[in-house]
């Protein structure tokens, strides 16, 4: 059976690629990107989500398909449309679909295109998963260096609680659903074990440097514009501060523990990706 990941050579992909090989034979895996070039180790083929007519032809003999949601806000329904479409032309089984936790009920302005996506898929006619991936912990650990450097952590999260999770907790359980079974219909919303806010966030990182390192939190449009003073793209750096108005009410919050479930394990601890960024 083989199954086909969009997105392989990506952060969330090359992550899912690893946790693949210790639970299917590579030769039964197949990178679907841009770039087949920059793929080791497995069977690559060029798949371009703006390039439908070539869709069908990279899924032929796929049975399994992770689709990794593009990277491109403001165009990724339509191309996720592509590649379903493509899907239903190429006879694959099933589609695995990295969406967004509380895709239906969330604030945050990327779910209206996973929730699209999520309709499309449901309509389609061909069995499905979806795993609505929480924040990525790694999206605040990133500004770790920074926050030391500056002496405070910034952002407009207030105390919204937030359950994060490494990238590689989200690509083990993509690998786990697309070689297990009892999977298809399920909708999975999944987020970390542990719960932090932005403050508990700035403590550990104090904690860990030995130095006073504040969180401040800013309104939507001064953390916008200071994320602008950093060098961030505008539609970026506003969409990055009005995240963290969702979060501040709730909408990166979840409690369910589906995802160590699935991983069989507990996930990533905050402290420890505040270690890794630290120490990198």
């Amino acid at each position: 059976m083989k199954i086909g990941i969009t997105g392989a050579s990506g952060q969330l992909g090359t992550l899912v690629v690893e946790q693949l090989k210790k639970r299917a034979d590579a030769a039964n895996l197949v990178a679907l990107v841009r770039s087949p070039e920059k793929v080791e180790g497995i069977e690559a083929r060029a798949f371009d989500y703006e390039k439908p007519d070539k869709l069908p032809g990279a899924l032929q003999g796929i049975e399994s398909l992770l689709l990794i949601s593009g990277n491109e806000i403001g165009k990724r329904a339509r191309q996720h449309e592509n590649v379903i479409k493509a899907a239903k032309e190429a006879d694959v089984k099933w589609i695995v679909y990295t969406s967004i936790l509380k895709a239906d009920t969330s604030t945050i302005s990327l779910a209206k295109e996973h929730l699209i996506t999520e309709n499309l898929l449901k309509d389609s006619g061909i069995p499905f998963t979806i795993l609505r991936n929480g924040w990525y912990t790694e999206n605040y650990t990133g500004s770790v260096a920074g926050a030391v450097e500056a002496g405070a952590f910034i952002g407009s999260a207030g105390d919204g609680k937030i359950s994060s999770a490494s990238r590689i907790d989200f690509a083990e359980a993509a690998a786990v659903v697309l070689t297990g079974t009892g999977h298809q219909g399920k909708v999975y919303e999944l987020a970390g074990d542990q719960a932090y806010t932005l403050t508990e966030l700035a403590e550990e990182i104090s904690k860990q440097t030995g130095k006073n390192i504040p969180y401040q939190n800013l309104p939507e449009q001064e953390y916008s514009k200071a994320l602008k003073g950093m060098g961030i793209p505008d539609a970026f750096a506003e969409g990055i501060a009005s995240w963290d108005v969702s979060a501040s009410k709730g909408d990166l919050y979840d409690n369910s523990k589906t995802l160590s479930t699935l991983i069989g394990r507990p996930t990533t601890p905050m402290a420890a990706e505040v270690k890794n960024a630290l120490n990198n």
